[in-house]
């Protein structure tokens, strides 16, 4: 079973950095960042309603009848695949091992490693939070299971609603100062938290609900600026975004699993630090010369026909 889901996991994640990818090959920088916040949008839903529908799926059939489902799932995405049509001009006519040595090549790039690493480190709050979610509301807070799911469904609205926000957001607004103003959010959301979070449940969501709509908020804007930084290479740069957001996630998840005491505190102190280093970060690297940049989406507003 486990060899199975990790064979399922590796399909998983090779869909999304090739979706991310083919929206580098068809879309030009300034009207690529719609379609990464729907991408985004979507992918950020997943981990987090599917606890959710896991749990409802198993209230009508057994763990046998959830894989499945999921079977049913891949079997469409696979005949989608099949209708799809090739997005890449030139394909890379390279032995696997040529090709696994790209991403070596990738990574050297400083404007894109440096950013992958300030927007990677994100995944850490975000999947901690998933994480220990069903401790923190049902062993903490005594709810029921069926009241988790309507506080943890809030959640998940803030994580599709953080890219539609930014689309909003970055008509009137340059790119630099909504990732500042999210950073900076996400570090008061988690001192909020860590103050007051614990005292009721409602509240807890409430003081979280800003650092999960400022961390999907970026990043939207976060995957456009690392695609603009490699000309070729498109795909392992993806794979690389895939491949290091997991991975961070993963250290969130293992440091929340920890015998804490207080699970609250730590969340709190978790999404503090994941905001001032990337606030740190970010203004450290964002203006280097290595760093290539793209043109703000800002909409003048019309002005008056002179009469």
């Amino acid at each position: 079973l486990i060899a199975f889901r990790v064979v399922q996991a590796i399909g998983g994640s090779g869909a999304f950095a090739v979706a991310t990818a083919m929206i580098k090959d068809v879309y030009d920088v300034k009207n690529r960042e719609p379609i990464l916040a729907m991408v985004q949008s979507m992918v950020l839903i997943s981990p987090a309603a599917a606890p959710v529908l896991g749990a409802l799926l198993l209230k009508f059939v057994s763990w046998r009848g959830v894989f499945w489902t999921l079977a049913g799932i891949g079997l469409l995405a696979l005949v989608g695949s099949i209708a799809m049509e090739e997005t890449i001009d030139k394909r890379y006519s390279g032995t696997l091992l040529q090709s696994m040595k790209r991403l070596g090549t990738v990574i050297k790039n400083p404007g894109f490693s440096s950013l992958l690493l300030v927007f990677s480190l994100l995944s850490v709050s975000t999947m901690a939070f998933i994480a220990s979610s069903s401790y923190i509301y049902i062993n903490g807070f005594g709810l029921s299971e069926q009241v988790y799911s309507y506080y943890f469904a809030l959640n998940a609205l803030g994580m599709i609603g953080g890219p539609m926000l930014y689309m909003r957001l970055s008509k009137r607004i340059s790119r630099r100062s909504i990732i500042i103003t999210c950073f900076a959010a996400i570090s008061a959301s988690g001192l909020l938290l860590s103050g007051f979070g614990y005292r009721q449940p409602w509240m807890f969501a409430t003081l979280l609900l800003p650092a999960t709509i400022s961390a999907s908020c970026v990043r939207t804007p976060g995957a456009n600026l690392m695609l603009e930084q490699q000309t070729e290479d498109t795909g392992s740069a993806s794979a690389l975004m895939s491949c290091f957001g997991i991975f961070m996630g993963s250290i969130g998840m293992t440091i929340i699993s920890l015998d804490w005491s207080n699970i609250i505190l730590i969340l709190g102190g978790i999404n503090i630090l994941v905001g001032l280093t990337c606030e740190a970060l970010w203004l450290l690297v964002s203006k280097k010369p290595y760093v290539k940049q793209v043109p703000d989406g800002i909409v003048k507003p019309a002005r008056d026909a002179p009469r």
